[in-house]
């Protein structure tokens, strides 16, 4: 049965992205392991100065995000030197671990032309790997597998699902998969996985005679097949996998003990989580601080 339809909320990044917001949901917190879940635009008008869409350096722990686009481009740096521009159909993981920080810039306004559209994801790590150290990894979109059939079209972007699998490194059981389908064509989701959802990024999908717009997500029982039917041409990103039990999120931290979140707030008000050595002129304050970023920030100190 359908367990629950996610309503999509607002939320601001920046001062020119706003977002829809999907997990975590008050009534589902996570689906497997994902934790967080925001869409960015489409933004089509895109602003004379890009440098209004960035996001500053701002910290993470606990966690591995992932960022996939289906259009424009984003550059990220992080603490751990790493400078990588995100193209579309590219997966871009990041894991936290025990603490690191990044920032999202939009430094090539050529880029933007044809507008600006993103996923990110936040996956939750396992116990034994909340403290594992923070890396980074892009996969190509050669590197990920893809399935056709009739008005399907759907790239594994991690995990396992349909038979699909690739080499992107997760740390626990999940799936997560870009999917296109064309008016009328038919599709359901794989059995194989405890948590199972999907969110619709555009269109429209009938599911049992009722129909589910864009903006919404969808999470089913274990073992449900329900079957989705293409109202129009529709993009879904479908995600989950094996729940991991109880997480605590605040801010940018997620942690399976509070006490790890309060020690990461003042890991990051004193300066002991680094910042991007390519970006450290600025970052973003606790939400709670009454510091302020400025262009004279000083370079906090490495974690001990």
């Amino acid at each position: 049965m359908l367990d629950i339809v996610i309503e999509s909320r607002s939320a601001i990044l920046s001062p020119a992205v706003k977002v829809k917001r999907i997990l975590p949901f008050r009534l589902k917190r996570m689906i497997g392991p994902f934790i967080f879940m925001d869409h960015a635009g489409p933004i089509s008008a895109i602003p004379q100065q890009p440098s209004t869409l960035d996001v500053l350096p701002h910290p993470h722990i606990g966690l591995s995000t992932v960022s996939y686009l289906f259009g424009g481009q984003v550059t990220h740096r992080d603490s751990l030197g790493v400078e990588q521009i995100i193209r579309p159909g590219e997966v871009n993981w990041m894991t936290a671990g025990s603490g690191i920080s990044h920032s999202e810039r939009f430094e090539d306004p050529s880029s933007l032309a044809g507008g600006l559209e993103m996923i990110q994801t936040w996956v939750a790590l396992p116990e034994r790997d909340e403290e594992a150290a923070p890396s980074f990894n892009n996969y190509t979109p050669q590197e990920l597998p893809v399935y056709t059939d009739k008005g399907i079209w759907m790239r594994l972007i991690a995990g396992n699902a349909y038979g699909l699998k690739n080499d992107v490194k997760t740390h626990s059981p999940l799936f997560y998969l870009h999917v296109v389908l064309q008016k009328g064509a038919a599709f359901g989701l794989p059995l194989e996985h405890a948590e199972r959802g999907f969110y619709i990024v555009k269109g429209s999908i009938e599911i049992s005679g009722v129909t589910y717009t864009s903006g919404k997500m969808l999470v089913f029982s274990k073992g449900v097949d329900p079957l989705i039917l293409a109202k129009e041409d529709t993009t879904l990103m479908l995600l989950g996998g094996e729940p991991l039990g109880e997480r605590f999120i605040w801010w940018n931290f997620v942690s399976s003990r509070k006490e790890r979140i309060e020690q990461a707030k003042e890991d990051w008000k004193q300066g002991r989580i680094i910042l991007p050595p390519n970006d450290d002129k600025e970052f973003i304050p606790l939400p709670d601080d009454r510091f302020k970023p400025s262009g004279s920030a000083p370079r906090p100190e490495p974690l001990s």
